[in-house]
């Protein structure tokens, strides 16, 4: 919507642009979207009786709106004691300063951060400051409040996604969620796997009475989960830097499935123990970075999208690290190692099953269609021949 349109409760007659944000949404989608206190029930009345219109014609809810359509609005129709729209926070210009050093990467659907560790993605019940927390720093005027569309755990520094638009926001998190999105992060072990490279395939579930969130190998009642791991260099038999490409999204994966294999990630120690840390000049800091991601990027009307493909630099203690153990980060450019299809989601599985239902049905009745011409065709052939020619006199 342009800022004219962008008004709260009115007595009058309100008009608005669909913006390509909103290409191909419904119209009831469209009033959750942009006028969230018009109730669905508002709208069906609205639609019912002719007073909403797209391009001066009667529309229905569940009509698609394209960009670049006027929408009519009547006045008023705003719940009363329905939820007002939230409240920006007041930033200090510290914080405001420290948002915007973490940009990478700005496109017209997403902003791209490089996390520093130690920052929390999300606010909780004793966590105050978070990159959530941080976005209004990216709000001028009446703009929508960028939105989160995944996350890193506190201590995992790297590159971290966040949507502009609620439009781009779902169309984003539709391609996380899918498994479409590639990530590829560096990690920095304990020892070195015999394996050079493989699939760690080993399902996980929560451990029960754990202090705080904790995941854990459950072969019986866990839910798949996967990684692709190579080593990429090695010290001795000290520590291993190696890639890890998670082919599904469980929490903490990386950090349990390296754990599982006898070779924790450095400096993590709710899953390695004691074990996870080296002497010497090494930092106890967590040593798994989110190094790059490789991700598609909204399609609107006119523009068929493309792909968005960022790298973030390492955190200085996972730099001084690799140097101090002789690893040189050209040796890697982060290219995904995945070599399988990642798991369907549910959503994904039903619409496989359907339409292999679609296409089996269809070839069943292909048959039955020759066979019922052909039985046309025959009957047209007999009905066709001449009465009365039987042998000649």
């Amino acid at each position: 919507m342009s800022e004219q349109d962008r008004k709260g409760p009115s007595d009058e007659v309100r008009q608005f642009t669909i913006s390509p944000d909103d290409d191909g949404i419904r119209l009831d989608r469209w009033f959750k979207r942009n006028l969230p206190r018009v109730g669905f029930a508002t709208v069906s009345r609205w639609a019912r009786t002719g007073q909403i219109r797209v391009d001066g014609k009667r529309a229905k809810p569940e009509d698609r709106l394209a960009a670049g359509q006027v929408l009519r609005v009547p006045p008023g129709g705003e719940a009363k004691g329905g939820k007002p729209p939230p409240k920006r926070r007041e930033l200090t210009e510290a914080e405001i300063a420290e948002a915007r050093a973490m940009v990478i990467r700005e496109t017209p659907s997403a902003l791209v951060f490089n996390k520093p560790p130690g920052l929390a993605t999300q606010g909780g019940i004793k966590t105050t400051k978070h990159v959530d927390g941080l976005l209004d720093a990216f709000v001028e005027g009446d703009e929508p409040r960028p939105r989160l569309v995944h996350r890193l755990d506190k201590d995992t520094s790297g590159v971290l996604l966040v949507a502009k638009t609620p439009g781009s926001a779902a169309s984003y998190s539709k391609r996380f969620s899918g498994r479409s999105a590639r990530k590829i992060y560096w990690a920095l072990v304990v020892g070195v796997p015999d394996v050079r490279e493989g699939t760690i395939d080993a399902p996980l579930a929560k451990q029960p009475g754990a202090g705080g969130e904790k995941m854990h190998v459950d072969e019986e009642n866990g839910q798949s989960a996967k990684t692709r791991y190579r080593v990429v260099e090695r010290a001795g038999q000290k520590a291993a830097w190696v890639e890890l490409e998670p082919l599904t999204g469980r929490t903490h994966q990386l950090r349990v499935h390296m754990a599982a294999i006898g070779h924790p990630i450095v400096g993590d120690g709710k899953y390695g123990g004691q074990d996870a840390f080296l002497t010497g000049a090494i930092s106890r800091k967590m040593h798994l970075h989110a190094r790059r991601l490789i991700i598609g990027t909204p399609e609107s009307k006119g523009n068929a999208g493309g792909k968005l493909d960022v790298t973030a630099d390492l955190p200085e203690h996972f730099a001084a690290s690799m140097e101090s153990l002789g690893f040189d980060p050209a040796l890697s450019d982060a290219a995904p190692i995945r070599d399988e299809p990642p798991e369907r989601t549910p959503a994904e599985k039903k619409l496989a099953a359907r339409r292999h239902f679609k296409q089996a049905r269809k070839e069943t009745r292909a048959p039955r269609r020759a066979r019922g011409d052909a039985k046309k065709a025959g009957t047209k052939g007999r009905k066709g021949k001449p009465k009365g020619t039987g042998k000649g006199r």
